[in-house]
């Protein structure tokens, strides 16, 4: 009984780690495209016209 919840535990975590590492380097990819986007658009026309709307 204890070797099954130590067994569970240990996927859990396995888990936990493998979604956060995925989300870590989802994050660096968008900072990347948002950074190529702030480029672009302030490449576009000085000061004016931005990437995004705000």
């Amino acid at each position: 009984m204890i070797l099954i919840l130590a067994f569970l535990l240990v996927l859990v975590f396995f888990g936990l780690g493998f979604a956060l590492h995925l989300l870590w380097i989802l994050a660096a990819i968008f900072l990347v495209l948002w950074l190529i986007g702030y480029a672009v658009g302030r490449g576009e026309s000085a000061g004016r016209h931005r990437f995004y709307r705000w």
